[in-house]
C-alpha cells in the first residue's frame, strides 16, 4: 500500500508539472497563478500546495527536470578521468540543441524560461536558481578548460573564464534565436559550426619545421645540376 501511495504521489506531481508546463506557454508565467494549474489539472490547491510551496517552487521542479540531464553531462567534463574535455563539453552542448529540437518538452519548457517568465515577486526564486546554474557550470567549463590546457590539448588565448562565458553566449544566443524561428535554420546543424568554429581557436599551433643550417664552406647545387643527378640516378 505504502508503495502504490508513493508512485501516486509521483504521478500526480508529474502530472502537476506537465499542465503547468502547457499553461505557462499559453498564458506566460507571471499571468498563471497555482488556482489556474489547479483547475487545468482538475485538482484543488491543496493538491498543489502538498506537491510545490509555491508557484516559483513549481517552475523551479519543471525547469529541472529538464535540465538536470544536461547541466550533469557539463559538469562531467570537469571529472580529472574525462580524457578530453573540450570534446565532451562540444558534445554536451550539442546533445542540448538536439534534445530542444526533437523533444517537445525541451523545447517547450525553454521557450518558457527563454519567453514567458519575469523574474519578479515570487520569482526570485526563479532568478537565483537561474543565476545558480549559470555559475556552476561557468565553473566547471572553466575547470574542464583549465584541464585541457595542462594536457597540452588546447591552447587559450584569453582567460579560461572569459572562454567559458563566450561558451555559455554561444549556446544560449543559438537556442534563442532558434526558438523565435525554428525554421529559419537546423539547430543542430548549425550550432555544431558555430561551436566547433569557437573551440577551432583553441588548438595548438604546430610547431614550425626545423631550420637547414648549411654546412660551412658549401654552396648548394644549381638546379638544373640537381635535376641532372636525379635523372641519372633513376637511369
Amino acid at each position: 500500500m505504502a508503495r502504490r501511495t508513493k508512485e501516486e504521489a509521483l504521478a500526480t506531481r508529474s502530472h502537476i508539472l506537465d499542465t503547468a508546463e502547457l499553461v505557462f506557454q499559453e498564458r506566460g508565467v507571471s499571468r498563471t497563478s497555482l488556482n489556474d494549474i489547479a483547475l487545468a489539472a482538475g485538482l484543488t490547491r491543496g493538491a498543489i500546495y502538498w506537491h510545490f510551496k509555491d508557484k516559483g517552487d513549481l517552475f523551479n521542479a519543471m525547469l529541472l527536470r529538464v535540465t538536470l540531464p544536461m547541466e550533469q553531462m557539463v559538469h562531467a567534463s570537469a571529472d580529472p578521468h574525462v580524457d578530453a574535455p573540450v570534446d565532451h563539453i562540444l558534445e554536451s552542448f550539442v546533445d542540448a540543441l538536439r534534445k530542444t529540437v526533437h523533444d517537445p518538452q525541451v523545447r517547450r519548457v525553454f521557450d518558457i524560461a527563454t519567453n514567458k517568465v519575469e523574474y519578479v515577486d515570487e520569482l526570485d526564486k526563479v532568478w537565483e536558481r537561474h543565476r545558480q546554474v549559470h555559475a556552476d557550470m561557468l565553473a566547471h567549463v572553466e575547470s574542464a578548460l583549465k584541464r585541457a590546457v595542462q594536457r597540452g590539448q588546447i591552447v587559450l588565448r584569453a582567460p579560461a573564464r572569459t572562454v567559458a562565458i563566450g561558451l555559455h553566449a554561444v549556446i544560449d544566443g543559438l537556442i534563442r534565436t532558434w526558438l523565435l524561428e525554428p525554421d529559419s535554420f537546423d539547430l543542430v546543424r548549425v550550432g555544431r559550426q558555430v561551436l566547433e568554429g569557437y573551440l577551432a581557436g583553441m588548438a595548438p599551433v604546430p610547431p614550425a619545421p626545423p631550420a637547414i643550417t648549411p654546412v660551412p664552406g658549401s654552396s648548394p647545387a644549381p638546379a638544373g645540376a640537381r635535376r641532372g643527378a636525379g635523372r641519372a640516378a633513376r637511369s
